[in-house]
């Protein structure tokens, strides 16, 4: 990755993807600092811990990482009862789906090499990515290759986001 990545993780539900740009915005402004949303290939990369073989962000057993549907009770969960990834990450994989910067495209063919975000060329709104699956999910939408396109507008109680700190 050419950027660093430090994520900081933010359970805020119902919340757009263009809610979050208006609250990095302020963020950074208050803070001095530059935070974003991370790139579609810098979740992967952090859900994964740097290791491709993992069938949910922290391993291969899903129960001990991902709240879904088949043990949430239907409800958001607090950050850190499940088992963190090799990155000490918490909840990537299930409880809420996860904001990236980038536009939805159906495959990775002719996606950025670099890390950055892939937009979409010409367009000045786009569907974009939401990573990690929800709480309302199967097992089998919790995986660590899990992704959606949702509108920029949409709000849904199990949309909430990640931060990325440069």
């Amino acid at each position: 990755m050419s950027r660093p990545l430090f994520p900081i993780l933010l359970f805020c539900l119902q919340v757009s993807f263009d809610d979050v740009q208006i609250f990095i915005q302020k963020l950074n402004v208050k803070t001095g600092k530059h935070y974003r949303l991370p790139t579609e290939a810098e979740w992967e990369y952090a859900c994964r811990a740097g290791v491709d073989l993992n069938k949910y962000c922290g391993g291969d057993n899903g129960g001990a990482v991902a709240w879904n549907m088949d043990n949430s009770d239907f409800t958001t969960h607090l950050v850190g009862q499940k088992q963190a990834n090799g990155f000490g990450l918490y909840d990537m994989s299930g409880n809420v789906w996860e904001w990236t910067q980038d536009c939805w495209h159906d495959n990775f063919q002719g996606a950025p090499v670099d890390g950055s975000a892939w937009l979409a060329a010409g367009q000045a709104n786009c569907d974009r990515v939401g990573r990690g699956g929800s709480r309302f999910n199967l097992d089998w939408d919790v995986r660590s290759s899990s992704r959606y396109g949702y509108a920029s507008s949409y709000r849904l109680e199990i949309q909430g986001f990640r931060l990325a700190h440069d």
